[in-house]
């Protein structure tokens, strides 16, 4: 399933073409194309889908699909650690290393 997730925006990129930058997505962090939002500034909501940010949002509506999303499992879903998920339903030992961390260090690199 693809969803358009609202993030909060913690950078934006100038100078980059495309426009970028570094979205908070409740505690994922994710670079994203900004080109259909350039006057977005830090501190900000949008929605994102497919990585682009679509439109600003509300930080009440941002926080409220936020949660609703973490009670249906919809951001494990979409940013979780997908091939951790695949190894433990098969009853496999989740590996150690590089290829065992999820999207959540995509921001601190």
């Amino acid at each position: 399933m693809c969803l358009a997730v609202p993030g909060r925006v913690l950078a934006v990129e100038d100078g980059t073409d495309p426009l970028t930058g570094l979205i908070d997505f409740g505690g994922v962090h994710k670079r994203v194309c900004l080109e259909y939002v350039p006057d977005v500034r830090v501190g900000e909501y949008v929605i994102v889908h497919v990585g682009f940010a679509l439109q600003r949002l509300d930080e009440e509506s941002a926080q409220a699909s936020l949660r609703l999303f973490e009670e249906l499992g919809l951001l494990e879903e979409e940013f979780g650690d997908a091939w951790g998920r695949a190894a433990q339903e098969a009853g496999v030992p989740k590996p150690a290393g590089p290829a065992a961390t999820s999207g959540a260090e995509e921001g601190a690199r």
